[in-house]
């Protein structure tokens, strides 16, 4: 059997190589994400794999749909990068992979404890040798509060992390999951020093944190998303930044990321005003939609993709 596999980086590519010879499938690799014009390249594979890196139209869906495909694995956890329901009108079935959720959980702690340590100022003393103390000292986690937005894999995954260092875990999910202390979201954000986002984005958690709710947080809290941009109202956060209501920010997702977040912008401008604003303050830091980059979560990723597929094939052969 064969895969089209889109939106394929070198990295990924050596190991979809690699683990699908061991599988017994075909893949068929480019590093070009799915679009109209490229869906022929599925052709006689009923199913495809897409990167999360750029946005698939609905165009493109169409076209998969016309060149037989039946099915969609996406190598993300979210889905926010296509129309799944339109996609299901043209006959194809999407889903997700699973990764190990430590790559997301370690990086969202470093994040937490680069907030509350100031590094980034620190860091950019350094580098022009001033090595003088910085005039506001750090924090410790254990006399802080930590509040956790969803505790899905990943959420569950950070607030296990945090019970070693012995802070306070406040957590916010629709149905609960793990032994964290459960509050409302609003007493989550009224007592957390940290807040951190682990939800799904879905209309309903579009700009979850929002100017009203940025109002109701603690003067020097922390805000840290290594989910998707948009849970943040992020003109609402710059604000509370600037003015100094919030202790810092650290994303690794940003609204309106696409198209420069994966490319070498340095001999081009950067259009997005809010991200060189962001990256302008000393309390802010930003990495571009990196935190599941390792290579346990990517060989997750590839293999995930692989037997996905398999699996939507023995289901569909078996009837």
């Amino acid at each position: 059997m064969g895969i089209t596999i889109y939106g394929c980086g070198q990295d990924e590519a050596v190991l979809f190589r690699e683990l699908a010879t061991g599988f017994g499938v075909v893949p068929t690799i480019t590093e070009e994400p799915v679009s109209e014009a490229n869906a022929a390249l599925a052709s006689g594979n009923r199913c495809v794999s897409v990167g999360h890196k750029t946005h698939i139209s609905n165009a493109a869906l169409q076209a998969l749909s016309r060149a037989g495909v039946a099915y969609i694995s996406t190598r993300s956890i979210g889905y926010n990068h296509l129309d799944v329901d339109y996609a299901h009108s043209v006959g194809i079935r999407v889903e997700n992979v699973n990764y190990s959720p430590d790559s997301v959980a370690d990086y969202t702690v470093m994040l937490m404890l680069m907030a509350v340590r100031h590094a980034k100022s620190l860091i950019r003393r350094t580098d022009v040798h001033d090595y003088r103390l910085h005039d506001v000292r750090g924090r410790e986690l254990r006399d802080l509060t930590v509040g956790v937005v969803g505790t899905g894999r990943i959420g569950a995954a950070v607030v296990d992390r945090l019970r070693g260092f012995g802070c306070r875990v406040l957590a916010h999910d629709r149905s609960p999951k793990s032994s964290a202390e459960y509050v409302p979201f609003d007493g989550l954000l009224r007592h957390s020093d940290i807040v951190t986002l682990h939800t799904p984005l879905t209309a309903e958690t579009h700009h979850l944190l929002n100017h009203q709710r940025i109002g109701t947080m603690k003067p020097d809290a922390f805000v840290i998303n290594t989910g998707r941009g948009s849970l943040l109202d992020t003109e609402a956060l710059l604000q509370a930044l600037e003015s100094g209501r919030l202790g810092g920010a650290a994303l690794d997702v940003l609204e309106g990321e696409e198209g420069i977040f994966y490319a070498d912008r340095r001999d081009h401008p950067i259009e997005s005003k809010t991200l060189l604003r962001l990256q302008e303050l000393p309390n802010v830091l930003v990495s571009p939609h990196t935190a599941y980059y390792t290579d346990h979560a990517l060989s997750d990723t590839v293999e995930n993709s692989l037997i996905n597929c398999l699996k939507f094939e023995s289901r569909n052969h078996h009837g």
